[in-house]
């Protein structure tokens, strides 16, 4: 495995990113998960993704993928405090806008995010919970270092059942 991640930047999310999460919003992105959001979900997201970078507590931060060295922005990507069986972990996600896919930006985008969330410092491990179905993502957390522990069902977004698998990576 390599930890090339000289491929992406990882820049702290902004007020000026909310156009970016409506473009992310698309169906063919949101389809392992849920749906897109309504106008008023992206709101309340995007405000989300503003306070957590903001934050300087450790507790997570989201970002913005820009790709090298042609300065486009190309997706999202983020780290967030959670509990997940009784033990307070970071939890990572990402989106790569479709015409960037398939060139393995999510991959070193999620490299750059281990870097983040090591530095970050308050948890051992880093999951990601891709639905078992998404191939994609669940070969990204593969090439990216994680270790499988199996399919768990999860709920996302709340109230709506997902079969995912539980990826984890170990920070220290």
């Amino acid at each position: 495995m390599t930890d090339d991640t000289s491929r992406v930047r990882l820049e702290p999310w902004s007020e000026e990113d909310a156009g970016l999460l409506r473009a992310l919003n698309a169906p063919e992105l949101m389809g392992h998960l849920g749906g897109p959001e309504t106008e008023e979900q992206l709101v309340r997201r995007h405000r989300r993704y503003v306070e957590l970078s903001a934050d300087g507590t450790g507790a997570g931060r989201m970002f913005r993928i820009v790709l090298l060295p042609e300065e486009a922005v190309v997706g999202s990507i983020g780290f967030w405090s959670q509990t997940w069986d009784g033990e307070p972990v970071y939890e990572t996600g990402w989106a790569v806008l479709p015409g960037f896919q398939g060139r393995g930006l999510a991959t070193s985008a999620t490299r750059a995010v281990v870097a983040e969330a090591r530095a970050a410092g308050l948890h051992r491990h880093l999951h990601a919970f891709p639905s078992a179905e998404n191939t994609a993502s669940n070969a990204v957390c593969r090439k990216a270092g994680f270790e499988l522990l199996g399919e768990r069902d999860y709920e996302y977004p709340p109230g709506r059942p997902l079969r995912c698998n539980d990826w984890r990576l170990d920070l220290g």
